[in-house]
């Protein structure tokens, strides 16, 4: 039985993606500095694993992933007998942990805790970065005391809900980025020379990996370029032994990757777009195409719009075209207005901002 001392013990969700686990982490890091006492709830997944042994300070309890099946397909009644006693589940880490709040920080493995919370009596909360919600938040929302949002965007979504703009949490390791030089020798490149970093992304990124490595990018740009575990060794060959053009499958320290980067290609997930907002890095987005509801489309329209992108679909996308608009992208003043903008968009503090809408609640 975890002890109070006073301090309000809140219970945050955020297991699954690292677009749900990184903000959670910020949230969990701003809600200690406050006093406070946090349980954070995570899959059996390998970036919560890894993640529950890097920040051994915090307490990790494990729930099951629940992916929600399509609505009158044959799988849902057992969906519908695992959330159930997944919330039987949440309900006995709330008690055992003397919650006083519940935050979700987005898809299905929210849900219980959420509604495990509200049988409790315990506010709960559920946190959406994307401009367009998925549909998990939208149904957690019903439970919900209120709703936190990454863009203003979002809240035509919740119709008849409190909502907030609290902006995305950023972790404070992106708030403090090693010195450029130190971060270029750790990826064995040059800090006086341009750096393009491409995030590939985990998910359906071959098509985007191979027109990078295939696209004839401009004299002395250098490339930084995570490929997703699975996909290194192809993007390593279809590269080839180029000076200046590091692969790795995997990087386990995005601060120096951001900290030698002048601009970046990327996907168009929340949680790296909030990143990119925070530090002002230029960025050409390419929407992972099968996303829901095709939200990284929409995530990339709201960067698009205000001057901080360039958008791209994947579709129409050859090496020709990506590489005129890294070209463009790389000019100075091109750079520095897309910099400004990118900016404009992020919102100071955001692990801040949510933390103060919870403790509002429990006044």
């Amino acid at each position: 039985m975890a002890e109070r001392n006073g301090q309000p013990g809140l219970v945050i969700a955020c297991g699954g993606t690292g677009g749900h686990l990184f903000p959670g982490l910020a949230v969990a890091e701003a809600w200690t500095a406050r006093g406070g006492r946090v349980l954070l709830l995570v899959s059996e997944k390998k970036i919560d694993r890894e993640a529950s042994q890097k920040y051994d300070a915090y307490r990790f309890e494990t729930i099951p992933a629940l992916p929600k099946p399509p609505t009158f397909s044959p799988k849902m009644l057992p969906f519908l007998w695992s959330v159930w006693r997944t919330i039987g589940r949440c309900r006995g880490l709330l008690a055992d942990f003397q919650a006083d709040a519940v935050l979700g920080m987005g898809g299905f493995t929210s849900l219980p805790p959420v509604v495990a919370g509200r049988k409790l009596g315990l506010p709960g909360f559920v946190h959406d970065s994307n401009a367009l919600p998925g549909k998990a938040n939208r149904l957690t929302a019903r439970w919900c005391h209120r709703v936190l949002l990454g863009l203003e965007a979002a809240k035509a979504h919740f119709p008849g809900r409190p909502c907030a703009v609290t902006g995305t949490p950023v972790r404070t390791e992106l708030r403090q980025l090693p010195a450029r030089q130190e971060a270029a020798e750790k990826w064995g490149l040059d800090p006086s020379k341009t750096t393009l970093l491409v995030m590939g992304g985990s998910q359906g990124a071959r098509k985007l990996n191979s027109l990078v490595a295939a696209a004839g990018l401009p004299d002395g740009v250098q490339v930084l370029h995570i490929a997703g575990p699975g996909d290194e060794d192809r993007v390593k060959a279809e590269a080839g032994e180029r000076d200046g053009y590091r692969v790795v499958g995997f990087c386990d320290d995005m601060p120096s990757a951001y900290a030698v980067a002048d601009a970046v290609v990327a996907r168009s997930g929340a949680s790296s777009m909030t990143e990119l907002a925070h530090l002002g890095l230029p960025s050409i987005l390419v929407p992972f195409p099968y996303a829901a509801d095709d939200h990284q489309t929409v995530n990339a329209r709201v960067f698009s719009e205000a001057g901080a992108a360039f958008l791209e679909a994947e579709s129409g996308l050859d090496e020709k075209t990506l590489a005129a608009r890294v070209a463009e992208l790389l000019q100075d003043d091109t750079r520095a207005r897309m910099s400004a903008a990118a900016k404009a968009l992020a919102v100071d503090d955001a692990a801040g901002q949510v933390c103060a809408a919870i403790e509002e609640a429990l006044k």
